[in-house]
């Protein structure tokens, strides 16, 4: 059994790099989302406000596997009928690469938008008036004062949904993307060991949140406004 493994590994490595990739640079995008939404929602016009309120509301009470396959096929067939309609472009074939990490981007960012509004809403008060009192430019009142700390606020949310996020790249295997998942199925359906090789994706994924929740620990008690001493 173990040469079987050892036999395929490569392939289920070569799909863990890609979900690594896929969930890193989901996790960008969806940081960038949860900053403008968090900025909208708190400082932004009451249109905003609303806007923002739908879209965390739609995302968070459609299942993940509903919004990628609609994302992806859907996706797909609109860009392809407004070509047809405008005819500024020809048949459009969407990345499997690019529809999975653009939709875990969007449902992930939904949830960092609550975990930044939180982390804005703990800030004192205080702090950011006297910044304003003693003269600082909006820009450095941000960098010096607001970003410091709410980053440290954000990071236990953050962590908490990196680690959600890990798991859910694992529906872009569902869209045909040769991922971890996919590789390991793919290997159990021609060995005909599924067990063995969904096992092996189970162990690979254990040990990347095992390792991500040791790295968030370390940042969190580094940085966490929580974690330093009065």
């Amino acid at each position: 059994m173990f040469e079987l493994v050892k036999t395929y590994l490569p392939l289920i490595l070569s799909g863990t790099i890609v979900t690594i990739f896929v969930a890193v640079l989901s996790l960008s995008g969806s940081i960038a989302i949860g900053l403008l939404g968090a900025l909208f929602s708190l400082t932004g016009s009451r249109l905003s406000r609303k806007i923002v309120i739908t879209y965390t509301t739609l995302i968070r009470g459609v299942p993940d596997l509903v919004l990628m396959l609609l994302f992806y096929f859907g996706g797909q067939m609109l860009l392809n009928q407004l070509g047809s309609v405008t005819g500024l472009w020809d048949y459009v074939e969407v990345s499997a690469f690019g529809a999975g990490t653009l939709t875990i981007a969007i449902i992930f960012g939904a949830y960092m938008i609550e975990t930044f509004r939180g982390a804005a809403l703990a800030i004192p008060k205080g702090q950011i008036e006297a910044g304003m009192a003693f003269g600082l430019s909006r820009q450095r009142l941000f960098t010096r004062i607001i970003w410091p700390q709410l980053l440290g606020y954000a990071l236990p949310g953050i962590g908490n949904n990196w680690q959600i996020l890990m798991k859910t790249t694992a529906l872009v295997s569902v869209i045909g993307l040769q991922d971890m998942v996919f590789n390991s199925f793919q290997a159990g359906r021609t060995t005909r060991h599924m067990f063995v090789f969904m096992g092996v994706a189970m162990i690979l994924y254990l040990i990347i949140t095992m390792v991500s929740g040791v790295i968030i620990h370390v940042l969190t008690q580094r940085y966490s406004p929580q974690q330093r001493p009065r």
